[in-house]
């Protein structure tokens, strides 16, 4: 299945280097094509004819400190418009952007649009469990969510854990503060009950923030607040555990021990890497959208865009539409 990404090549930290570099990687893949959208005088230098690749030209880029709606209204020829629009036109199955999450976020909103029956898109990050992947979400599209929204993300997620991840009968749990139903605020306590009483969920009750990656369940439902805080700890965490970890191992290295120790920790630092995956999905939406971090290597952007196709090739919408439509 031939699958076509619009990549913000605007959007990021490095830009627009890093990101052509991580599409000429990605379209490798003989059924991945990718329309790249952005200053063409920059870009087709950078492309250098390379098949696979489409430039579409936009005039503008949407800087990180703009508020997210009004760039996005107001600024109809930055890229990363340009490159929605081209995914609401059919030009391209899915959407690309490693620039500003917030106008990504509504980007996808307001010009590709929500899925009937979805009140709130979520975005869905995969985290390294111990046992395989395990989804978080909401990981920052909304910080502020009702319980009825906490329910809906249950069925997004799992949905995508299913779809994408290829995991049958997905668990889903509630990040809360403790693991008695009891324990959490008013709307916790709320959502609890949701959760519990649907049916067609495999709901296993709370996680507590300890355990986000211990794989008690494949689905952490959370507010875009608590679960970016917890993603960025854990990614946090997990840097800086392998930083004291490799400094302990240097003195080993000349000896049999370090030479055994060094893949294992290369084989932890893959495990752990948000370039892994590129990014996270925006699950709600009518289209595959992936967030790309604006940190993203090369090798980020190519992981974000082979990701987004995962998507496309799993119809990931329609199951998340029969879903909650």
């Amino acid at each position: 299945m031939s699958v076509v990404i619009a990549v913000d090549a605007m959007g990021g930290d490095t830009v627009p280097e890093s990101v052509v570099a991580g599409v000429l990687a990605a379209v490798t893949d003989s059924d991945l094509h990718v329309l790249l959208v952005g200053d063409e005088a920059l870009l087709r230098p950078l492309v250098c004819g390379a098949d696979g690749v489409t430039i579409r030209h936009a005039e503008s880029v949407i800087p990180p400190e703009s508020d997210p709606i009004d760039a996005v209204r107001g600024d109809v020829d930055s890229s990363l418009v340009v490159a929605a629009q081209a995914v609401r036109n059919g030009d391209a199955d899915a959407l690309v952007s490693a620039g500003h999450s917030g106008a990504t976020l509504a980007a996808a909103t307001l010009i590709i649009g929500r899925l009937p029956g979805v009140a709130r898109p979520g975005l869905a990050a995969v985290l390294p469990g111990r046992n395989g992947p395990t989804v978080l979400i909401d990981a920052g599209a909304n910080v502020d969510s009702p319980a009825a929204h906490l329910h809906s993300f249950a069925h997004l997620g799992s949905a995508f854990a299913q779809h994408v991840l290829s995991i049958n009968n997905p668990t889903c749990g509630l990040l809360t503060i403790g693991e008695e139903p009891g324990k959490g605020d008013v709307r916790t306590k709320e959502a609890h009950a949701l959760l519990a009483a649907d049916a067609t969920l495999v709901y296993r009750g709370s996680v507590e923030g300890c355990d986000v990656l211990a794989s008690l369940v494949d689905v952490i439902v959370c507010d875009g607040f608590a679960g970016n805080v917890a993603l960025k700890a854990t990614e946090g965490a997990a840097r800086e555990a392998f930083v004291r970890v490799q400094r302990e191992a240097t003195g080993l290295r000349a000896s049999l021990g370090g030479l055994l120790l060094r893949p294992a920790l290369r084989r932890v630092r893959g495990s752990l890497d948000p370039d892994t995956y590129g990014g996270a999905h925006l699950l709600g939406a009518n289209a595959v959208t992936v967030i790309a971090h604006g940190s993203a290597s090369s090798h980020g952007i190519a992981q974000a865009c082979r990701y987004a196709a995962e998507g496309v090739r799993a119809d990931l919408v329609a199951a998340i539409a029969a879903r909650v439509g």
